[in-house]
């Protein structure tokens, strides 16, 4: 078996407006998707996900990708957890040359599904690490966040941006604003994360600020707002002036709101965080649900946060300085 991890990632700011060509910064969090491949002779794939925020399950069906394979579970779960795995599995057997080659797939990962956490980036960014190198290939990882993209792209309809795949591949704090990805010195950041239990639809949403977007121009300047708002919060980040980096986050999450990606939970959380003396908080990802990221080197956050109602878990997350890793 080959054996390959990726992390999950925090958008100190940028999301949403990532999409229209505005700069985005996401940071790489220790929290990771951790995918095992086998080859095996027969063309078919199995794939056995023992944890995913979902019940476990395996599932084996024939060669091809792009089939569904015949098994009991919901609609979102076969499309959560094999339509990347699909899209990987692509992406590997176009760079290797071996259209025919089978695999057996195990994932197990400690990031929520659809929480903003970019679980499906870590899954496919370690499932084309670990399949590709199953099959005596190694991609530096500027072709991994590539390929991985790309099987992002397909699966959301057009609709992913880079930011998420490059920086699961390179690991660290990154800059992305269009087709320019490049990693960015960060501090010691001392990220909380609170978790709502839930998960947006993130192709909903998308829709939604598109026409909003297209509708008002009071919301396509909110749109640019937050590209100007990262590019300030860049220096800031480089500075190492964690209570301005605060501040600017917290301008953010207004202007998600105003955009209608934000949540009553999220709203709580966010608040939380604020009251227990936090630096700065926002919603991270799509929004609708899910997680909201917060800056505070003491307690008092993880502590607010795991009284608030409506949040199911606080943790404290490190920042990945490493990216994809070959365990095996």
């Amino acid at each position: 078996m080959t054996l390959s991890s990726a992390p999950g990632k925090v958008y100190l700011f940028g999301e949403h407006a990532v999409v229209y060509g505005e700069p985005a910064v996401p940071c790489a969090i220790e929290r990771r998707a951790r995918v095992g491949v086998t080859r095996r002779d027969d063309g078919k794939l199995r794939v056995q996900a023992d944890d995913l925020s979902l019940d476990g399950f395996t599932v084996e069906y024939g060669g091809q990708t792009g089939t569904r394979p015949d098994v009991d579970v919901s609609e979102n779960l076969i499309a959560a957890a094999m339509g990347y795995v699909d899209g990987a599995i692509e992406q590997v057997r176009d760079v290797t040359g071996e259209a025919d080659a089978g695999f057996d797939v195990t994932i197990e990962s400690d990031i929520p599904l659809g929480a903003g956490l970019g679980s499906s980036a870590a899954v496919v960014v370690a499932a084309i690490d670990a399949a590709t190198r199953e099959l005596g290939v190694t991609l530096e990882p500027d072709e991994l966040a590539e390929r991985a993209f790309q099987t992002e792209y397909e699966v959301q309809d057009g609709q992913a941006s880079r930011a998420d795949t490059f920086c699961s591949a390179t690991g660290g704090a990154v800059r992305v604003e269009g087709d320019d990805c490049r990693s960015i010195e960060a501090p010691d950041l001392p990220i909380v994360v609170g978790f709502d239990g839930g998960a947006g639809d993130t192709g909903e949403l998308v829709a939604g600020v598109r026409s909003l977007r297209e509708e008002y121009g009071f919301a396509a300047d909110t749109v640019e707002t937050i590209g100007d708002l990262v590019r300030t919060g860049e220096d800031v980040l480089a500075d190492g002036d964690l209570e301005e980096l605060g501040r600017l986050m917290d301008v953010n999450h207004g202007l998600l709101s105003a955009l209608g990606v934000s949540s009553r939970s999220l709203d709580a959380m966010v608040w939380a965080a604020r009251n227990a003396g936090a630096y700065g908080a926002k919603l991270t990802g799509a929004g609708g649900g899910g997680c909201i990221v917060a800056l505070d080197p003491t307690d008092e956050t993880e502590t607010a946060l795991s009284y608030t109602p409506g949040c199911e878990d606080a943790f404290r997350a490190e920042l990945a300085e490493e990216g994809v890793k070959r365990l095996e």
